[in-house]
């Protein structure tokens, strides 16, 4: 049976990793988070002092999805989505965090005031929906709103849920 291939892309702490998961457990599909992935295979290229962070190695990154993605079935979570190639995804969900909820969120996690500002100008800005829009087919590229935990259950998860229902009846008929 085909299966379709999703991304969820969004600032970091929309909501992506509680999605993707909740999506994978009711869908039978596999969940795969990019900074875990990068993680565990250290698919790095040095390290940004600015940002306190790892540089992804986003040649290495592609590789390894791409032998996981070839059968269909996954869901992949990363906050950017311009180095993945189109052929890799049937959908694209950016998912979208109101400013004040957003920026509660980040310093929640500890991020340095530098890395905060640049997030939710990020958010502000819409970069990630733009940058979603200029490597994917429009048609495929869709935003979702990710400020609160019923917005996630009721709008997202069973959107989603839908949309992969439909996917796999037209093309496995």
């Amino acid at each position: 049976m085909k299966l379709p291939n999703i991304l969820l892309t969004g600032t970091p702490r929309v909501g992506k990793t509680t999605l993707g998961k909740e999506l994978a457990s009711r869908s039978g599909l596999k969940y795969v988070n990019v900074g875990d992935l990068a993680q565990e295979g250290q698919l790095y290229d040095g390290y940004d002092e600015e940002y306190g962070c790892p540089i992804l190695d986003e040649d290495r990154v592609v590789d390894e999805l791409e032998s996981q993605m070839s059968e269909g079935g996954v869901i992949v979570d990363y906050h950017g989505c311009d180095f993945f190639p189109e052929h890799l995804f049937h959908i694209v969900f950016v998912l979208r965090t109101d400013n004040s909820i957003l920026y509660k969120r980040l310093e929640t996690r500890g991020y340095n005031a530098k890395k905060l500002q640049d997030n939710i100008q990020c958010e502000i800005f819409q970069i990630l929906y733009e940058e979603a829009r200029a490597s994917y087919r429009e048609e495929i590229v869709h935003q979702l709103p990710s400020n609160e935990p019923e917005q996630l259950e009721d709008n997202n998860i069973n959107q989603i849920s839908k949309w992969i229902e439909q996917w796999v009846k037209d093309h496995n008929s």
